[in-house]
């Protein structure tokens, strides 16, 4: 389904990442979908599903935001505190 995938974030991404000790999970993560492994990541449409967001899990506290671009790259624009 993704494979191919390319996967970018905004720049206030990796620094939020940082901060809570989350950039080697989160990269993980990317790994996984990047690799067509969406399953372990539960990667899906956030609700209401019109909004055209989507999100997988870095663990089980955070999720990443992300929408697709035109050209069908996956754009992480934040990570939510799921708590």
């Amino acid at each position: 389904m993704f494979l191919n995938l390319k996967i970018f974030e905004r720049k206030d991404v990796f620094s939020y990442l940082e901060k809570r000790g989350l950039l080697k999970q989160y990269k993980k993560a990317k790994m996984f979908l990047m690799n067509d492994d969406a399953s372990k990541v539960r990667f899906g449409k956030r609700n209401p599903k019109g909004s055209g967001i989507w999100y997988f899990r870095i663990n089980k506290q955070y999720r990443a935001l992300c929408v697709f671009d035109v050209e069908g790259n996956l754009i992480v624009f934040e990570v939510d505190d799921h708590s």
